[in-house]
C-alpha cells in the first residue's frame, strides 16, 4: 500500500462520522456549549487524520481562530455587505469573509433573461 492511501471505504466512513459530530454539536449547542465544542474538535481530527475536506456546509460553522462552533445569534453575528458574508466569533473575536459571486452572477443572469423575455413579448 502506497504511503499516506486511504481506501475509499475508510475515508466514506470518515466523512459520515464528521458529519455526525456537527449534527450532534448542532443539537447540544443550547444545552452544553462545550459538548458541541469538543465534538467539532473531533471532527476536525477525524478530517486531519485522514485528510478529509469538511465540507463547505460545516466549514462556516466553526471559528478560524479559536476553532469552537458558531451558532448564528448567540455566539455569532453575520453580516451581508458588498458581495461577501461576514462571520463574526463573539468570543474571540475573529471575522471569516466568504464571498458569494455565483450567487450574484446567477442573479443577475436571471434579470437580463427575464428582461429579454419581456422584450421578445413587447415587439
Amino acid at each position: 500500500m502506497k504511503r499516506g492511501f486511504r481506501p475509499k471505504w475508510v475515508i466514506k466512513i470518515g466523512k459520515e462520522r464528521i458529519d455526525i459530530l456537527f449534527k450532534l454539536a448542532d443539537s447540544e449547542f443550547s444545552q452544553h456549549p462545550e459538548r458541541s465544542n469538543r465534538y467539532v474538535k473531533l471532527a476536525r481530527n477525524i478530517s486531519t487524520k485522514y485528510n478529509i475536506p469538511l465540507s463547505s456546509k460545516w466549514k462556516r460553522r466553526v471559528c478560524k481562530g479559536c476553532y469552537k462552533f458558531l451558532k448564528p445569534g448567540s455566539n455569532c453575528k453575520i453580516r451581508v455587505t458588498n458581495g461577501s458574508v461576514h462571520y463574526k466569533c463573539l468570543e474571540c473575536g475573529h471575522v471569516t469573509n466568504v464571498p458569494y459571486k455565483k450567487e450574484k452572477k446567477e442573479k443577475r443572469r436571471k434579470k437580463i433573461e427575464s428582461y429579454i423575455i419581456q422584450k421578445r413579448i413587447n415587439e
